[in-house]
C-alpha cells in the first residue's frame, strides 16, 4: 500500500512534494532512527529517500514546508489525526520490504516496454549553449558526447563512456528489437549553437526551453539545451535538475508523427549544487559525507555530465513517451531515474559507491573518455535483470 502511494506521490518529470510523502516521512522519522530507516527501505525505493541528481526530491524538506504552511492549531490537529497511522506504521515498514532484495542493485520493479519507437540510426547530438560558458566548460560536455561513440574506444581506458552506453542502453535496443526488426543507435556530436546574449532573458519557462531546442536541426537529432549558472529555469532546483521531452518539428506540423527529441540541463553551481551536483558538493539534506573531487575540476559542469548522461539514456529509450518506463506516463520512472543516486557498487543514501580515484588529482570517477577525460556516470536500470547496473 505505502509502496504504491510513494510511487504515485513522487513525480520525476515535473515533480512536486506531495503531502502524502510528507506524512509518511514524518511518521517514519518518529518511529525509526534515520540510519535504521535505510535498512527497512527496499532498494527500489532508496532513490526516493535520497538526492535525485537528475530530478531531485528529498523527503526532509517536506517537514519544513508542511510546518511553514500550517498554523499552530493545524499542526496540533495533524498530529492528533496521525495517531492511527502510528499504530500500524511498523507493519507498513515490513510491507515496504516485501518483494525487495537484500542488495542495492536489485529493485523490486520492472521498466516496461510500451511498444513505441526508440531513437534509432545515426543521430546527432546538437548542443545549444544558453548564457555564458567558458571554452573549457564547453569542451567538457563536447568531449563527453564524443566519448559516447563506440568508435572512440580504441585509445580510451576502461571502463569507458562508450562501454557504459553500449552495455546499458544497448540492452533496451536488443529487447525492443526482439519484437521488431533489429534496432541500433549511433550518437555523434553535431552542431553547437551559442546564445551568449541571453536572447530570452535570464528567467526561462519550459515553453521557452522548447523554443530554444527548436533552433537545432530536428531530423535524426537530439537537441540539448544547456543553461548557464546565472539562468533560472522553471522548476530548476525546486523539483528538477533537467528534463527531456519531444515537440512537433517545424517541418512536420501537419503530421502528428513528426516530432523531435530534446533535453535540457542546467548548471547548478551557484543555485543548488547540493541537489544537482552531488556527490561533488555537500548535500543540503540527508546523510552527510565529504564531497568528492570533481574529475574535470568543475562542480557545476561535472554535475551537468551526470544529469545529461541519464537524460540521454532516457531520451534514447523513451523519446516520445511510449517507450520504456514504469508507472504513469505523465510521471514515469525511466532508465536513469529508476536508479538515481547510484554510481558504484555498494552505494547507499549519502554514499556514491566504490569509484575510481585519480592518483594525481584525487578526483572520483567511473568512466574514461576521449582525450584523457574522466567522468562520473549514473547507474542505469537493466531491464533484463530488473536491477541497477553500474560500471564498477
Amino acid at each position: 500500500m505505502y509502496s504504491a502511494l510513494l510511487k504515485r506521490a513522487l513525480r520525476p518529470h515535473a515533480t512536486v512534494i506531495h503531502p502524502a510523502v510528507c506524512i509518511l516521512s514524518i511518521v517514519t522519522s518518529f518511529l525509526i532512527p534515520s540510519p535504521l530507516l535505510y535498512l527497512f527501505i527496499p532498494p527500489s525505493h532508496l532513490s526516493l529517500f535520497t538526492i535525485n541528481t537528475t530530478r531531485f526530491i528529498h523527503i526532509e524538506p517536506c517537514i519544513f514546508k508542511l510546518m511553514a504552511s500550517l498554523h499552530h492549531q493545524c499542526i496540533q490537529l495533524f498530529f492528533f489525526l496521525s495517531l492511527p497511522i502510528f499504530q500500524f506504521s511498523s507493519a507498513a515498514a515490513r510491507d515496504l520490504t516485501d518483494g525487495g532484495s537484500s542488495t542495492l542493485n536489485s529493485p523490486a520493479m520492472t521498466v516496461q516496454y510500451h511498444n513505441g519507437p526508440l531513437l534509432a540510426g545515426k543521430v546527432s547530438v546538437n548542443l545549444i549553449w544558453y548564457g555564458q560558458f567558458k571554452p573549457s566548460q564547453r569542451a567538457i560536455l563536447s568531449d563527453f558526447i564524443t566519448s559516447l561513440s563506440s568508435s572512440s574506444t580504441g585509445s580510451v581506458g576502461q571502463p569507458s563512456v562508450a562501454s557504459w552506453w553500449s552495455s546499458n542502453v544497448g540492452k533496451y535496443y536488443r529487447l525492443a528489437g526482439s519484437r521488431r526488426k533489429p534496432l541500433s543507435l549511433s550518437l555523434a556530436l553535431g552542431t553547437q549553437i551559442l546564445d551568449e546574449s541571453y536572447s530570452l532573458g535570464k528567467s526561462l519557462t519550459m515553453k521557452q526551453i522548447v523554443a530554444l531546442a527548436a533552433k537545432g536541426e530536428q531530423n535524426y537529432a537530439v537537441n540539448v539545451v544547456l543553461t548557464a549558472a546565472d539562468v533560472a529555469v522553471e522548476g530548476f532546483c525546486m523539483s528538477t535538475c533537467g528534463s527531456h521531452g519531444s515537440s512537433r518539428s517545424a517541418a512536420g506540423r501537419s503530421s502528428s508523427s513528426s516530432r523531435f527529441a530534446y533535453v535540457w540541463v542546467g548548471n547548478s553551481e551557484t543555485q543548488c549544487p547540493g541537489q544537482c551536483a552531488w556527490p561533488f558538493h555537500q548535500p543540503i539534506y540527508g546523510p552527510q559525507s565529504p564531497p568528492l573531487v570533481a574529475p574535470n575540476n568543475d562542480v557545476g559542469l561535472d554535475g551537468m555530465v551526470i544529469n545529461l548522461a541519464g537524460l540521454l539514456a532516457e531520451t534514447a529509450t523513451n523519446p516520445f513517451g511510449n517507450g520504456f518506463f514504469q508507472g504513469p506516463k505523465e510521471a514515469p520512472l525511466e532508465a536513469a531515474s529508476a536508479c538515481s543516486g547510484l554510481y558504484g557498487s555498494g552505494a547507499y543514501p549519502g554514499y556514491a559507491g566504490e569509484l575510481l580515484v585519480d592518483p594525481a588529482s584525487g578526483a572520483s570517477y567511473n568512466a574514461h573518455g576521449v582525450d584523457g577525460r574522466e567522468f562520473l556516470l549514473p547507474a542505469i536500470f537493466d531491464p533484463s535483470t530488473s536491477s541497477c547496473s553500474t560500471l564498477l
